[in-house]
């Protein structure tokens, strides 16, 4: 079952859609009631569907291993309210905070059990939001930014970025994009900021991105490799582009995701179970 909401975010709404899960969780031990939270922090100017609905078929085929999925529209993407490009980095953080609020107050979430997808530039923000906000135990980062500002001005142009910085603002597919928005990116640094994520983590990326050079994958496993805690898997798609359009290449993601979610809820359980 699928239901449309709005989640409240100071003075926006944000547009999301949850998928409740079609089979009770495999559980055991004192969460056995409980199911596993998954949200998906969308990219750059992207939207809670996805390209080619990378987002929705994800979705549907997570809800169908067990999981409660929360998929939303960013301020001044998709369905929300707001501007796009108006407010900062640190907003879509918060942002994301208040879609996981809302979730964690759902009935039946297993809060010991709460993984953030992101993808493209809604990797970083989730890098961020896991790195603030210790209820984020897992992460699974798509085709992850890694230097939010060189990184998105080289998807929308340097003409963009001049155009915002010396007029107010860069007009980038329809999107007007504020100069306060560039200056935020440079402000953070995911490949600094990872390491004091304690969860386990998933990166995944293609060898054709044209938008994210994979050899940020293994820049990233190197990082989170150096934690003292919290393990780190990597998924390479040989062909894949950013958004994993062909069908070969979107199944492969999306096995590999459900793969090792499924995974990690086994070793929860077998942990819990030693415990009791």
């Amino acid at each position: 079952m699928e239901r449309q909401i709005n989640i409240k975010h100071e003075q926006e709404e944000l547009a999301a859609s949850i998928h409740y899960p079609l089979k009770p969780a495999n559980k055991e031990g004192r969460s056995k009631e409980r199911v596993p939270l998954v949200i998906i922090c969308h990219g750059f100017v992207g939207s809670r569907i996805g390209v080619d609905r990378l987002f929705v078929k994800t979705a549907r085929d997570l809800a169908q291993e067990g999981y409660m999925v929360l998929r939303f529209d960013y301020a001044g993407c998709g369905e929300s309210s707001g501007s796009y490009g108006s407010e900062g980095f640190e907003s879509m953080i918060n942002q994301t905070r208040s879609v996981l609020n809302y979730a964690l107050s759902c009935t039946d979430v297993d809060p010991t059990s709460v993984t953030l997808i992101g993808h493209s530039l809604g990797g970083a923000v989730a890098i961020m939001t896991a790195v603030r906000d210790r209820r984020v135990k897992n992460l699974i980062l798509w085709s992850s930014v890694g230097y939010p500002l060189n990184d998105i001005v080289k998807i929308t142009g340097r003409d963009v970025y001049d155009s915002s910085i010396k007029s107010g603002t860069g007009d980038y597919l329809g999107y007007e994009i504020a100069p306060n928005f560039f200056e935020s990116l440079a402000q953070f640094q995911p490949f600094q900021e990872a390491g004091k994520f304690s969860g386990n983590v998933l990166i995944v990326h293609g060898t054709s991105d044209d938008s994210i050079p994979v050899d940020y994958a293994f820049l990233y496993q190197k990082v989170f490799w150096m934690r003292s805690e919290g393990r780190c898997d990597k998924e390479i798609i040989f062909q894949a582009n950013h958004t994993y359009s062909s069908a070969l290449h979107r199944n492969q993601l999306i096995h590999s995701t459900k793969e090792w979610l499924n995974n990690q809820e086994n070793v929860q359980q077998e942990w819990q179970h030693w415990m009791i």
